[in-house]
């Protein structure tokens, strides 16, 4: 139940950038890869990647250079491909909204 809680108690822009910086940090380690072997591997600078590790701060061109140089690529690709909604009328207006290509205000 806390776990559950977590999710929305402490969604905020820094805490989000530091689990994701701690999950890369995670990952990397498991792969036996430096700071450095990592910034070569993806053509980042190695500041570039201390500073995600250490601050959560990053580009998103060099997270994303990041995520697939360690085989991420799929799971950064689909950050966005699929519909979210949590009321029914915010999945009413998906359904609405689904093949338009602008958004307009009411």
């Amino acid at each position: 139940m806390l776990s559950v809680l977590e999710n929305y108690l402490f969604d905020n822009v820094d805490n989000i950038s530091a689990q994701i910086a701690a999950d890369f940090r995670h990952r990397r380690v498991e792969k036996g890869l430096t700071r450095e072997q990592i910034a070569e591997r993806a053509g980042v600078a190695l500041s570039n990647v201390a500073r995600f590790e250490q601050k959560g701060l990053i580009s998103l061109k060099n997270l994303i250079m990041l995520a697939m140089a360690l085989g991420y690529t799929s799971e950064i690709k689909g950050v966005f491909a699929t519909s979210k909604y949590s009321t029914m009328e915010e999945l009413t207006q998906i359904r609405q909204n689904s093949g338009k290509t602008k958004a307009y205000k009411k």
